[in-house]
């Protein structure tokens, strides 16, 4: 049994990108579509021997490109996204929450094109597929619309 999605979403996700300034509907179920598909809200530290890390599994490579290529020249949101802390740390992404729902949106931001609107699954799948998981990655839109089913149903 994992974390209850409407808890992440109200408690954590939502508050976190009304804090960084970037939050709408669509990017609130995004973000949360992503936690289920990435670790099922029951995982912060990937399965077997990968790197990933938190409920978004975010790799440190990528931690760290987001802070070195992204986030170095917006400062504002860098700091937004740091809170009381005064550097990066990857490691934070297992144990803050919020930290790592924020990175998970600033992974997004840096992607071109605008979000699949709020409700439009497929098209959410279908991003994160190309801009988190990857050509590469494992993962399929068929995976991540089966896992939102199965956690939110209709929702």
């Amino acid at each position: 049994m994992g974390l209850d999605p409407h808890q992440l979403r109200d408690l954590i996700i939502r508050p976190t990108l009304q804090r960084l300034g970037y939050w709408t509907e669509a990017a609130e179920e995004l973000v949360l579509g992503t936690a289920i598909q990435e670790s099922g809200l029951r995982f912060v530290r990937q399965l077997g021997s990968g790197p990933a890390r938190g409920l978004w599994q975010m790799e440190p490579a990528t931690h760290d490109d987001l802070w070195l290529n992204y986030l170095n020249s917006r400062t504002k949101i860098g700091l937004n996204v740091l809170g009381p802390y005064s550097k990066p740390d990857a490691g934070r992404l297992v144990w803050d929450l919020g930290y790592a729902c924020a990175m998970c949106r600033v992974h997004y931001l840096r992607c071109p094109g605008v979000l699949p609107a709020a409700g439009d699954h497929e098209g959410q799948a279908a991003y994160w597929k190309r801009w988190y998981n990857t050509a590469l990655g494992a993962g399929t839109i068929e995976q991540y619309l089966a896992n939102w089913q199965r956690v939110m149903g209709n929702a």
